[in-house]
């Protein structure tokens, strides 16, 4: 999870969920408060935008979100196992927080200040940062191709290597 300023001085809270080898953002929530709700929310977001794949990884930092029981229950739903970071080691993360850095660096540069007006517009500033990530962006790490391009080709990859 990461913070996002408001104008007001208050903050909002965006959960993601980040596909590791494709780069494509699958599940996110944002929310004005950060209950467990706002990362099964972002989970069952990530569930729903690919097919069910028994043994997924899904890691995270050690938040208590990620430890409380609808979250746990939503990954053993799916067949899904669970990944945290170790204590103190910020470099498990990495991913997560690189994503965090370009997201605030991509949309505050093309903003007057660096601030969300209110909840709802850091709500669609996310939605459309993540289109534009998901969809336009290229990636030195795949080939600069998109996000969006590499995860439709390793889900062909992977129907293939399932026996029908």
């Amino acid at each position: 999870m990461t913070c996002l300023p408001l104008a007001n001085g208050e903050w909002a809270y965006l959960c993601a969920f980040q596909d590791m080898a494709s780069k494509q953002v699958v599940g996110w929530q944002v929310g004005a408060t950060m209950p467990e709700q706002l990362v099964t929310s972002a989970l069952r977001r990530a569930f729903w935008s690919q097919p069910l794949t028994p043994g997924l990884l899904v890691h995270s930092d050690r938040g208590g979100q990620y430890c409380a029981n609808a979250y746990r229950q939503l990954l053993h739903d799916h067949q899904a196992l669970r990944s945290q970071s170790r204590r103190g080691d910020c470099y498990d993360n990495a991913q997560a927080e690189s994503l965090w850095s370009r997201l605030k660096t991509e949309i505050f540069e093309v903003r007057e200040r660096p601030v969300f007006d209110n909840l709802a517009d850091a709500q669609g500033s996310v939605a459309d940062y993540f289109d534009y990530y998901n969809h336009e962006r290229l990636h030195s790490s795949i080939d600069y191709q998109t996000p969006y391009q590499t995860h439709r080709q390793l889900l062909q990859l992977n129907a293939l290597n399932y026996p029908a």
